[in-house]
């Protein structure tokens, strides 16, 4: 069996990602094979519960304040709306429901108890419940965990050396903090990136390093490719091929074999074929649902039938934990 390790070398893993690209989807879904049911893929939704208006500068971004897109800003949604929606996507087939919140950082205020509040409601109904808030200090991740967060999300977005480029309003260091609080608190970290920015491939070789590398291997780990926004800086860049999310994917499944590794943005762009190649790369979970925070997503149906074509099923809930006491 593959051993875990969080030991390794920039050269090893650059290895891996440059194998010819049949041998390393075959080591991927061998590796896949020894620690996961390869016909279980978990279904996600996500929910933007405060849209647009952002501080941060981040150039892949809509919902950043300072660019000129098409996002409408939204004040934080009623927890009643958030709870109607999670039902909604529970009925669909989802089993974790993430809510995201275009702020920087997560403030101690009415917002935030409001936030608590939505955890606590969908956490009632068995979802396993997620959050991209920004940045968050151990205490606040702590409140999040009692009030019944499942996982946080804060992606790295790309390589430390290419960061610099892509976001000015806060630091490499800054997200690597957060996901150290994340886990402080207990809770399950969901951490990946996003291929597309004009980075070289060295630069998605050194972010899987990071990643692979840290104490413990995120739970999950997004694969993203850029969905490129009118009003964005990064408006014009070429559209990323199945086969760069293909070499993404098998090397991330080869790196961290019991993670769950997401097909997240950008499958919108992609034909079933396509997605077919990624789950046999090792992706086992994705995004469902109409819209990705603010960028299209396939519908519903289609995922439906997708997953019939491949005779792939839905993971259950909490599958490697205690069912959770729920709520009467």
């Amino acid at each position: 069996m593959s051993s875990i390790r969080n030991n390794w070398t920039k050269e090893e893993v650059a290895e891996i990602y440059h194998s010819p690209i049949m041998e390393l989807i075959y080591r991927a879904a061998t590796v896949h094979r020894e620690y996961n049911d390869a016909s279980e893929v978990q279904v996600c939704t996500l929910l933007s519960v405060k849209t647009g208006g952002c501080p941060e500068d981040c150039s892949y971004c809509p919902q950043a304040a300072r660019y000129n897109t098409d996002v409408q800003v939204h004040k934080l949604l009623d927890t009643q709306e958030v709870l109607g929606r999670a039902l909604e996507a529970k009925e669909a087939g989802s089993t974790r429901f993430c809510m995201g919140a275009a702020w920087r950082a997560i403030r101690d205020n009415r917002d935030f108890d409001s936030v608590l509040e939505m955890v606590k409601s969908v956490n009632s109904i068995g979802m396993e419940v997620c959050c991209t808030l920004g940045m968050l200090t151990e205490e606040q991740a702590t409140k999040l965990k009692e009030a019944g967060l499942y996982a946080y999300n804060h992606n790295l977005d790309t390589s430390e050396e290419h960061y610099d480029t892509i976001i000015s309003t806060r630091t490499y260091n800054d997200r690597l903090d957060t996901l150290e609080n994340v886990r402080k608190a207990d809770i399950s970290v969901c951490s990946g990136g996003i291929i597309g920015l004009g980075e070289k491939e060295e630069d998605r070789i050194s972010m899987l390093l990071t990643l692979v590398n840290l104490p413990q291997h995120p739970e999950s780990v997004p694969v993203n490719a850029l969905v490129p926004v009118e009003g964005t800086p990064l408006e014009d860049q070429p559209r990323v091929s199945v086969w760069e999310m293909v070499r993404m994917i098998a090397t991330a499944r080869i790196l961290m074999p019991k993670s769950m590794v997401r097909l997240s943005a950008g499958r919108v762009m992609m034909d079933l074929e396509e997605q077919a190649l990624c789950f046999m790369a090792g992706a086992n979970s994705i995004f469902a649902g109409d819209k990705l925070l603010t960028t299209p997503n396939p519908k519903v149906v289609k995922d439906q039938e997708m997953f019939q074509v491949l005779n792939l099923k839905p993971r259950k809930s909490f599958k490697n934990e205690k069912e959770p006491v729920l709520e009467s």
